[in-house]
């Protein structure tokens, strides 16, 4: 076992903050910042990250199966890395797709050992989670050393999540949708003997393939698939690890009524079973029990947006009153909203700002923790201090 490193209708009415804490811990709005674009001309980008070896530089995830690096402000003329053949042919078509090329992760150990994980829907429609190492070429990774690790055949074309990121413990966190369609017809959400509408949890620290970790929830469950971390989940659009507590928040998008954040404490054994397709959010689709179910902390209903996109805690620098807020977002209204827990443990989220014009289909973060919008309309923008 590795060693765990601790590092819109809106809930208001779900949770309610008092009049005594909301006057000792005012809760800030658009007006704490601005959005300044630094970088453009990407085609249908879709997450922004670093490879946390100190250089500077941010990562960009183009859907058609290219990455792109941004350095000292400008893009670099040759791609990092350039899969596209490999992917969905949809992904580079004319109109809206849910596959190509979706998530990127660099190992932790990447200064050392130059290794990176991609998340992509192949040519035939199924999710490919693969290994690659970087080139003699910093700014170049080894496209002939892509070695796929993970196969998951999709029985449909969207809800594919993609989402990948090493969690506070070294593991690599797989997020996977339902298998698509409307309404989970597999019956995905509450079932273990499938990989799909789960969050897995493998180790990546063989010379090939992957390991199961001995403290995986489902391990010694008959009939389970060991990769399992938690379930129930519909179509999870981005999560992230908090990097100051290693707790995990997960947006998961709904389907006709209902927007969901999940969450998972550090200190979770995993297990958790979020509630789909028993329940959306916290509307239950059928005579479902809610004994065993973990339940949302913030949702928003379609009459405020259509697909929400999974934040980040904020723990940068630059902006002090965005301390400990989670920013979260809907793709088509490109409304933001703010999240936190309150001192009597509550969570409590408000509308940060309202139509922000992009079709935000992911967050990111810099190396310094400082956050990053992604524009699916071909830019990245990021959140900085009104006054700087």
């Amino acid at each position: 076992m590795k060693l765990k490193i601790l590092p819109i209708v809106i809930v208001l009415l779900a949770h309610i903050v008092t009049p005594a804490l909301a006057q000792s811990q005012p809760l800030p709005d658009s007006s704490s910042v601005r959005m300044e674009e630094i970088a453009s001309g990407f085609a249908r980008p879709l997450f922004v990250t670093h490879a946390g070896d100190d250089s500077g530089r941010l990562f960009v995830v183009e859907q058609g199966g290219r990455i792109w690096i941004l350095q000292n402000g400008a893009r670099l003329a040759t791609p990092f890395l350039d899969i596209s053949p490999l992917v969905s042919p949809s992904a580079n078509s004319f109109g809206y797709t849910e596959q190509g090329l979706l998530g990127l992760a660099f190992h932790p150990n990447y200064p050392e050992n130059g290794t990176l994980f991609v998340n992509f829907t192949d040519t035939e429609g199924n999710t490919v989670v693969a290994r690659l190492q970087v080139s003699d070429d910093p700014n170049v990774a080894d496209s002939a050393s892509l070695e796929p690790i993970l196969n998951v055949v999709q029985p449909f074309a969207n809800h594919n999540g993609g989402h990948l990121a090493f969690g506070p413990d070294g593991y690599l966190y797989i997020a996977m949708g339902d298998g698509g369609s409307q309404g989970d017809p597999q019956g995905n959400g509450q079932r273990l003997d499938t990989l799909l509408a789960k969050l897995l949890r493998i180790d990546v620290d063989s010379e090939q393939g992957y390991t199961i970790p001995a403290d995986n929830p489902f391990v010694e469950t008959s009939g389970a698939l060991p990769e399992i971390w938690a379930y129930g989940l519909r179509n999870p659009w981005r999560f992230s690890f908090d990097r100051a507590t290693g707790d995990l928040f997960i947006g998961d998008v709904g389907g006709s009524v209902w927007e969901e954040v999940n969450y998972q404490p550090v200190s979770s054994t995993g297990g958790e079973n979020y509630g789909w397709s028993l329940y959306e959010a916290n509307e239950a689709r059928s005579a479902a029990p809610t004994d065993g179910l973990t339940m949302p902390i913030f949702t928003y209903s379609h009459n405020e947006g259509v697909s929400i996109t999974g934040g980040y805690i904020y723990r940068g620098s630059a902006i002090a009153e965005l301390n400990g807020v989670y920013l979260y977002a809907d793709f088509g209204y490109g409304t933001i909203w703010a999240g936190r827990q309150d001192s009597a443990g509550n969570w409590e989220s408000w509308e940060f700002m309202r139509n922000s014009g992009y079709a935000i289909s992911s967050f990111g973060e810099d190396e310094s923790g400082e956050l990053l919008i992604v524009n699916y309309s071909g830019t990245i923008v990021q959140i900085m201090p009104a006054q700087s």
